[in-house]
């Protein structure tokens, strides 16, 4: 069995038990629900069964904060804390979720006696859900369950998208067009392979210039570019140092008038300094460690972006001290032409992917692939609350109770509005319990670095509009659409069994 087998089956089992765990704890809430729900709408639920659950719930909700607790340290976790801090997360969402089982039963009992006041339609939609419990708490609980993933989901994807804004480093100036090398071993381009780039670039982009940035071939030779009184920042895109052209100098400033000369090295940062050399620090032998130094002339150029920020070195000067250049990077100046999405098509369409990648500065997109997930999920919670209202025996009786009281098909519609929009109510509110601690606690696990990388967690800000929008918007589109495809059925009465001993003596 080869490695790569091993390795995915390994990633394999670990999403099973990630998933499958939790989800599988999480839908005993449904066996929960409908075991808490009396034959009986006179009966009352077991206050056992309620009192059990809620201890489940409050288990859940300690295993969260457990998990959340374990990985609120701001430092580096090896993947296997990683994967034990989500799991006891997700099991504890589950058992929250599981032990707000019986809670819908609860509720339908709770609101019989609150309703007896209300307008006629809310008050039979309350006794119709009652008199049905077990297909009403079935059609809440999957209501639940459906909101709480869909907001736990809305909740994680709001947070991340904040700490991957925090943690976005650019990649050029805004605008830039940057053709790399997309080989995971090395950040050069060959001659060879330079030289079939850009003529590829000069065919799809013909008359716009190309900047080109070097790097020294041979990655084991030590250069380093150093300024006294100048740090550049670690966000930096060229953090250690530029080489190259007058071209990529002026990519480096946008700005065209930036003075070059092949024998002067150029301090581009964005504080008010005075620079008049630079200190270049390199290896004579690559076989020896011992490195030698340099000053150069040098002068500073000023800029506005803080992630410009580095020392351009001409590749003359580099070249002087018998180091070997090669091409690691060919842009194009936003100041001199703006690459549309289409140019970087049909760029991509010409390039060879296994030798090149293209990517165009845009800042910060945030993913909107979770989006289509929570609205599927807010739909199908939308779907489950629809669910109480089906069938001839949810609407036959209560057609004929409100036909005898004088009620007309407006009123009929009202009724079917009332118990669509409180059996989306119930299900959305108590999801909204669930989906919200269980997001804002797993995001904890799921910003931990498994990196070098330090760690750099921003204040999560949970979405309460949209929450606040979801809980009370799915219930009223539940109302409207439950008084939008309201039928009326006609009760049909049992047939009367005859009596045997009078049929037969009525016979001659």
């Amino acid at each position: 069995m080869s490695f790569d087998l091993v390795f995915y089956a390994l990633g394999f089992l670990i999403v099973a038990v990630l998933v499958g765990l939790p989800l599988m704890t999480a839908v005993g809430a449904i066996p929960a629900a409908l075991l808490s729900a009396p034959p009986n709408r006179h009966e009352f639920v077991s206050r056992r069964v309620v009192v059990l659950g809620l201890f489940t719930s409050f288990a859940g909700v300690w295993l969260m904060g457990l998990g959340a607790w374990s990985a609120r340290e701001d430092s580096r976790y090896g993947a296997f804390e990683f994967f034990g801090f989500l799991l006891i997360i997700l099991v504890g969402a589950g058992l929250l979720a599981a032990g707000l089982g019986p809670l819908p039963s609860w509720l339908l009992e709770v609101l019989g006696p609150f309703a007896e006041r209300l307008p006629p339609p809310l008050r039979l939609a309350v006794r119709d859900l009652a008199r049905r419990r077990a297909s009403a708490v079935l059609a809440i609980t999957l209501a639940m369950i459906a909101t709480a993933f869909g907001l736990a989901l809305t909740v994680i994807a709001v947070g991340e998208t904040a700490q991957s804004r925090a943690e976005y480093l650019p990649r050029g100036r805004p605008g830039s067009l940057l053709v790399q090398s997309s080989s995971m071993f090395t950040r050069s381009f060959s001659a060879a392979d330079a030289a079939a780039v850009r003529a590829t670039m000069e065919r799809e982009l013909p008359g716009v210039p190309i900047a080109q940035s070097e790097t020294v071939a041979d990655s084991l030779w030590y250069f380093r570019a150093e300024a006294d009184d100048v740090e550049i920042p670690e966000e930096a895109v060229y953090w250690d140092q530029a080489i190259g052209d007058e071209k990529l100098l002026r990519y480096l400033t946008g700005d065209q008038s930036t003075p070059y000369d092949e024998g002067t090295a150029v301090v581009i940062t964005s504080a008010s300094v005075k620079v008049d050399s630079v200190t270049l620090a390199y290896e004579i032998d690559k076989d020896d460690e011992t490195t030698a130094s340099k000053t150069v002339r040098a002068i500073a150029a000023r800029t506005s972006d803080p992630h410009m920020e580095t020392i351009f070195v001409p590749s003359k000067i580099v070249r002087d001290l018998g180091y070997q250049l090669q091409p690691s990077e060919l842009i194009i100046d936003p100041t001199l032409h703006r690459v549309t999405a289409q140019e970087q098509q049909r760029l991509d369409d010409r390039l060879d992917d296994a030798i090149a990648e293209t990517h165009v500065e845009r800042g910060f997109e945030a993913s909107i692939g979770w989006l289509p997930v929570a609205v599927a999920a807010f739909l199908a919670a939308l779907v489950c609350a629809l669910t109480s209202g089906f069938g001839q025996d949810a609407n036959s009786r209560q057609a004929r109770v409100m036909t005898r009281a004088g009620g007309s098909a407006s009123a009929f519609r009202w009724f079917c509005a009332c118990r669509a929009g409180i059996s989306a109510l119930c299900g959305t509110v108590l999801g909204a319990v669930i989906g919200c601690p269980a997001g804002m606690l797993l995001l904890w696990p799921l910003t931990m670095r498994t990196t070098w990388e330090e760690p750099a967690r921003v204040p999560f800000e949970t979405p309460w509009p949209a929450i606040t929008a979801i809980v009370i918007g799915i219930p009223l589109l539940a109302a409207a659409l439950g008084a939008l495809f309201a039928r009326e059925h006609p009760h049909v009465s049992a047939p009367r069994r005859l009596d045997p001993d009078r049929s037969s003596s009525a016979q001659p």
